[in-house]
């Protein structure tokens, strides 16, 4: 069982089904998915679905495994991290993240994202995470790189996005960089 992670205001914890209706305010919302591959706004029934996979998204225990936490604050799941477990040889996991812009500007996501690095790095012992998004994902983007995230390559026209050839943009961090960095971090 995973225990949670608690960060300054945000609790990390594993997903549940009654996560629905705070997960299903933001998958509903066309602002959220614009940048997601292949999704639409979620109905309700789409979002149950969503959920209950998240539930069993619970721990890293193999590679490929996915661990996806809620991010919760004030009683609410303001959006959800997650590590995907990429290479145990290589110690190498990605981080994504989804949240509610009815909570932007409060720094909730970086709160988030920080403590589940720090999660990553000093508690399972990564070597190096990485995140990408779609080179036209500002707000991701800026956010990577707030937390000192590199940016390591442009994958000019790498993969189809909505029917058209887009850029991806890759940002990595190593183990070392982030612990010379995490004190300076919010969270």
């Amino acid at each position: 069982m995973f225990t949670p992670i608690r960060a300054r205001r945000l609790t990390l914890r594993p997903v549940t089904m009654d996560d629905l209706d705070d997960v299903y305010a933001y998958q509903r919302r066309p602002d959220v998915c614009r940048w997601m591959l292949g999704n639409e706004p979620r109905s309700r029934e789409q979002s149950r679905e969503s959920v209950a996979t998240m539930t069993r998204e619970d721990g890293l225990r193999a590679e490929g495994d996915i661990l996806t936490l809620a991010a919760e604050w004030d009683g609410r799941v303001t959006g959800t991290v997650e590590l995907v477990w990429r290479s145990q040889a290589d110690r190498t996991a990605e981080i994504g993240y989804v949240f509610n812009p009815e909570f932007a500007g409060r720094g909730l996501a970086t709160e988030a994202v920080v403590a589940l690095l720090g999660w990553g790095f000093e508690e399972f012992g990564l070597h190096r995470v990485y995140g990408r998004c779609h080179a036209g994902n500002e707000a991701s983007a800026r956010l990577m790189t707030r937390l000192g995230m590199r940016c390591e390559a442009r994958h000019v026209e790498s993969y189809l996005f909505r029917g058209e050839w887009a850029d991806r943009l890759v940002f990595a961090m190593l183990a070392r960089e982030w612990l010379s960095r995490s004190a300076a971090l919010p969270g």
